[in-house]
């Protein structure tokens, strides 16, 4: 069976309108850990606009355009880049009132349709193969177009697309995950040759495949089949928001579970950990990781929300070979708030799309393996 997913790196437009708007959220959470926030971020070339609201207990007197250049700066929109994050022009019109925020964060104040999501087990993250797959390359291509990797001064902005082939366990024979294609598009530096701008790229993503497959038997790649395809439309040097648009909540596939798996309507970033679109999307993901851990093969739920109900409209399980819900999982408004509740620090990075890649994020693990913060 043919698999497909994809990812994007943390230097696409809409990958930092999401650390921007999940950055804003921690510097209100710093604030007031209770903090309520809805942020939307739009970028074009040098121009970013914030838009939305926080609610504190204390007046929040963070510079809004510092937090947008800072977190440029961080992901390499620097000098010499198409993008210096020093030179976004930032139009500011977030409403930061001084209130006390439970009067949004102890309800639901929004309707929802929720999904979560399990399979495999842990060496994938509970992720598909594919998707695991499409992340753990997004994170190796990060880290080399860093200060010090062996693609600095590349990117930030790139994606990328994996194409394997599954076959599934069958009698005893373990399960194979066959790589048929890994196609790369990543924003390059000017000087060195487009050939060996291909032949550097090439060399990270075979190293983070050997690694993979060193790591889990159940993983196939023979480079000699298999199509590594780098930049095939040719150079790529202006990238970010020089070449492409950016906002909020546009790479909902790539945040939830790629496209094997239906999502919901809720974005994650921009909204704080109580909203019902986040904190019900952990909840679910994680009663779903405790189904798989408790024996199902993998586990899907879909959940209902309506404005001012503490509990569901509708809770649906769906199990590929009658796995069973867990019995100590609850998806009321209490319940599901208690999932996220102290994270609050995951927001200084979780833009970066690991919501639920990282398995630090206790969500991530089952109920009575909560991992860490």
């Amino acid at each position: 069976m043919i698999r497909t997913s994809e990812a994007v790196l943390q230097g696409h437009p809409d990958k930092f309108c999401d650390q921007v708007a999940d950055r804003i959220l921690y510097h209100a959470c710093l604030l007031d850990p209770e903090a309520y926030g809805q942020i939307e971020v739009a970028a074009w070339s040098d121009q970013v606009f914030l838009t939305g609201a926080t609610v504190t207990r204390e007046p929040l007197e963070t510079v809004f355009a510092d937090v947008v250049r800072t977190v440029g700066q961080e992901i390499g929109y620097t000098p010499g880049n198409s993008i210096d994050a020093n030179r976004y022009q930032v139009h500011d019109h977030i409403c930061r009132q001084v209130r006390d925020p439970r009067e949004w964060t102890r309800h639901i104040n929004d309707q929802a349709v929720v999904t979560g999501w399990a399979g495999y087990d842990r060496a994938t993250c509970y992720l598909s193969p594919e998707h695991f797959l499409a992340h753990t390359l997004r994170k190796a291509l990060d880290a080399a177009c860093a200060f010090g990797g062996p693609l600095e001064g590349h990117g930030p902005d790139g994606k990328l697309i994996v194409h394997l082939a599954e076959t599934p366990a069958v009698r005893g024979t373990a399960a194979r995950w066959q790589v048929n294609t890994i196609l790369v598009t990543l924003q390059q530096k000017r000087g060195p040759s487009f050939l060996d701008f291909q032949g550097g790229v090439a060399a990270v993503l075979l190293e983070t495949l050997r690694t993979v497959a060193e790591a889990d038997a159940r993983w196939a790649f023979d480079r000699r089949s298999a199509r590594l395809l780098v930049n095939p439309n040719g150079p790529f040097f202006d990238g970010g928001s020089n070449s492409d648009n950016g906002q909020t909540g546009r790479k909902l596939v790539a945040d939830y579970y790629g496209p094997r798996v239906s999502i919901g309507g809720g974005a994650l970033s921009g909204k704080d950990l109580t909203h019902i679109d986040r904190a019900a999307a952990c909840a679910a993901r994680q009663a779903c990781v405790e189904a798989v851990h408790q024996g199902a093969k993998d586990a899907h739920v879909r959940l209902t929300y309506a404005p001012g109900l503490a509990e569901p409209l509708d809770v649906a399980w769906s199990f590929s070979d009658g796995g069973r819900p867990p019995q100590e999982v609850r998806f009321d408004f209490s319940s599901i708030t208690e999932v996220t509740r102290g994270a609050w620090r995951c927001l200084r990075e979780s833009g970066r799309g690991d919501h639920f890649f990282d398995l630090h994020h206790h969500w991530n693990n089952p109920i009575h393996c909560p991992g860490h913060q």
